[in-house]
């Protein structure tokens, strides 16, 4: 009982830590998190614009207006490259699990690219055959534009190699410490929203270049800042989650010494009591 309870107790510094260190990182996190939101969502507002504009037009980009077909679908999975963060990594595999079956139900082709590398380990059990890529960002330090950008040209790539048709992105939004939210958002081809009824009258814009020049530059743009957005999302979630799992096992741990001890001096209180039966005994016997 001795030794459990050492080793419960050196759990239980080592799951503090764990909480500590999370909560340092999480503030940064939370930050670059609610950073990258405005510009994302201004950069969604300004293609929307253009890309109605641009509506029907024969020249529109390949990306914006898709390949034709909805037979081949990319499910882009990011999730946290460390475990030890609850339901983080897994709530965002089920998300995608549960799209892809549906999809294969529907008789559809899917294919997955995994960032990160609890997503991959986990998706390979049951999809290995279908994962095309896995990348990795354990080696990152500080997440920056560049990651995401490497990863948006590996997806560009294989769209224009005819890989696929839709690709569809997984990651999880912060929302709280306790609340992280698994997300599945289509970027390509982009889902252009329609204004809102009681937004008023639409603004006109005249575009110098052609809208479809400009659609032609920014779209591959917008999804390297949508790739980052998700990636930052996701290491803000990671740090929140894993927060709020290392702080239940520190309070479970003590719980767990705390019933350890109990027991240890229940158990020590009836050797002894024993002891002084036999040495009495054997007395009265002599």
């Amino acid at each position: 009982m001795r030794v459990r309870i050492a080793s419960t107790k050196a759990t239980q510094k080592i799951t503090k830590a764990m909480q500590m260190v999370a909560a340092s990182k999480l503030r940064r996190a939370q930050q670059a998190a609610e950073a990258a939101r405005p510009y994302a969502e201004k950069m969604d507002a300004v293609i929307s614009n253009i890309a109605t504009a641009a509506a029907g037009s024969p020249g529109a980009p390949v990306l914006l207006a898709g390949t034709g077909r909805d037979q081949v679908h990319l499910l882009l999975v990011c999730t946290g490259e460390r475990g030890l963060s609850g339901a983080f990594n897994s709530s965002i595999v089920r998300l995608a699990r549960e799209r892809a079956l549906s999809l294969m139900n529907q008789g559809k082709e899917v294919k997955f690219f995994c960032v990160g590398r609890k997503g991959y380990e986990q998706l390979r059990r049951t999809f290995e055959k279908q994962i095309i890529e896995h990348v990795e960002l354990r080696s990152v330090r500080q997440l920056g534009f560049v990651n995401a950008e490497d990863i948006a040209k590996k997806v560009i790539a294989r769209f224009e190699a005819g890989e696929f048709d839709v690709c569809t992105l997984f990651y999880s939004r912060f929302k709280s410490v306790i609340a992280q939210i698994p997300t599945a958002q289509q970027i390509i081809p982009l889902v252009v929203e329609a204004p809102a009824a009681d937004a008023g009258p639409a603004t006109s814009y005249e575009y110098e270049p052609e809208e479809d020049e400009i659609l032609t530059g920014l779209l591959p743009r917008n999804l390297a800042v949508q790739i980052f957005r998700a990636l930052l999302e996701n290491n803000a979630s990671f740090y929140g989650a894993q927060m709020s799992a290392m702080d239940n096992a520190t309070r479970n741990a003590g719980d767990m010494i705390r019933k350890q001890t109990l027991i240890y001096n229940r158990t020590r209180q009836a050797m002894i009591t024993k002891e002084l039966i036999e040495i009495i005994s054997g007395a009265e016997a002599i």
